[in-house]
């Protein structure tokens, strides 16, 4: 008896220390658990006071904005009031009604005020805008070109805002004159001569090109009414400055060295290109190429005197042009001591086709008068093969009722 005893209470023995060591181990393991839950509550509510914080200064920023923004719509409400009788908006247009011509500055100034006046969708002050972008220098005149593109923009019109107006407030923009202006020019809205980028596609970015009465190229033909202009062109040796811009190689001209007299009164040659095939046609025909020689006086008017190219012989003028391209798009290669002078290319005899028309790139601007010479001048097989553009010629345009005229 003694001896079953003895065993049931071993047997005892064992389960209560299988029990106690089965209760401290789960007391061991839920306290470990409960450390690791402990720790990922800890560190999610660290995580989500550093979110809060955060959003605090959003919001603590977005209120500042808010309250900016409503000073600064009262101060244009009260700017507005004042211009709201119109006698600022006469007053001005009175002023500039006696000038022919206005400057980019000055016709966004003149939208400006019609839009504080009229409001932001009236035609004239678009009108003004859009003059404002086809007259404006990119680069020396950036500034006017930003706030016509805005306006525009405000006004509710498709516009592409350019790269160097998309400035965030508060942010300071580098100025490096000549930097800024080469910049200026190779972030314009691109464009191109075929394509999605063609001449079709222009007037999107730039309106006058598809809106204009008065645009260039033309086709040259029928009845012709007689020229009473004269034209004298005093072209004078200068130093070799040419590029390739991405669009045609030109050759810019040293001022002051070069003019052409149209009617007495004198207009600088700032430049010379070249289109292939020739722009202007003749009869429905076009000539291999043109050479454009694009003139300025000091009142800004332009007049473009242009050449066709026909196959032939080996031209001096483009031999040496041609062996002085440069190596790479955008750069402008000046050789040491070589001097050109743009009269060698021209012919003996200056008889010429005129007509109003434009730029025949963007911003296709109005109001330039062209000179398109009656004879041509020679370029050989193997010159008109190097050109690097195979196509940049613009697409011949509408007459719209204009008149060519010969002399």
């Amino acid at each position: 008896m003694k001896k079953y005893l003895r065993i049931v209470l071993e047997v005892l023995l064992v389960l209560l220390l299988a029990g106690a060591s089965t209760l401290a181990y789960m007391n061991f393991s839920g306290k470990k658990h409960l450390t690791t839950d402990m720790e990922e509550v800890s560190a999610e509510l660290d995580e989500t006071k550093d979110t809060l914080d955060k959003t605090k200064e959003q919001l603590d920023d977005a209120q500042t904005r808010l309250e900016e923004t409503e000073a600064s719509a009262k101060q244009f409400e009260i700017v507005k009031q004042a211009f709201a009788n119109g006698v600022v908006l006469q007053d001005m247009e009175a002023v500039y009604k006696a000038q022919k011509t206005l400057s980019a500055e000055r016709l966004v100034g003149l939208g400006t005020v019609r839009q504080l006046t009229k409001g932001f969708e009236d035609s004239s002050a678009v009108e003004a805008f859009q003059k404002s972008l086809e007259i404006a220098e990119l680069g020396a005149r950036m500034q006017a070109v930003c706030s016509a593109q805005s306006a525009l923009i405000s006004a509710g019109k498709k516009v592409t805002l350019m790269a160097e107006c998309m400035v965030k407030p508060g942010e300071k923009k580098a100025q490096d004159d000549d930097e800024k202006s080469k910049e200026s020019a190779a972030k314009k809205v691109h464009w191109t001569y075929e394509g999605e980028e063609g001449p079709e596609h222009w007037g999107e970015n730039y309106p006058t090109c598809a809106n204009g009465k008065k645009q260039s190229p033309l086709n040259i033909k029928g009845d012709m009414g007689k020229a009473r202009d004269t034209i004298s062109p005093e072209y004078k040796e200068t130093p070799l400055k040419i590029i390739n811009n991405g669009h045609t190689i030109q050759v810019n001209v040293e001022p002051g060295t070069n003019v052409l007299t149209v009617n007495k009164e004198p207009y600088e040659l700032v430049q010379f290109h070249f289109h292939r095939p020739g722009e202007e046609q003749f009869n429905g025909k076009s000539p291999a190429m043109v050479v454009h020689f694009v003139h300025k006086s000091k009142a800004g008017k332009l007049v473009v005197l242009g050449l066709p190219l026909n196959e032939g012989k080996e031209n001096p003028l483009i031999k040496t042009l041609w062996a002085n391209l440069p190596a790479k798009e955008g750069e402008e290669s000046a050789p040491e001591k070589m001097i050109i002078n743009p009269a060698s290319i021209l012919p003996a005899d200056l008889s010429f086709y005129t007509y109003e028309g434009s730029l025949t790139t963007p911003p296709c601007t109005e109001g330039v008068n062209f000179f398109i010479l009656k004879t041509s001048s020679d370029i050989s097989k193997g010159q008109l093969n190097k050109f690097p553009f195979k196509l940049n010629a613009r697409p011949v345009q509408e007459l719209n009722g204009r008149k060519i005229l010969a002399n």
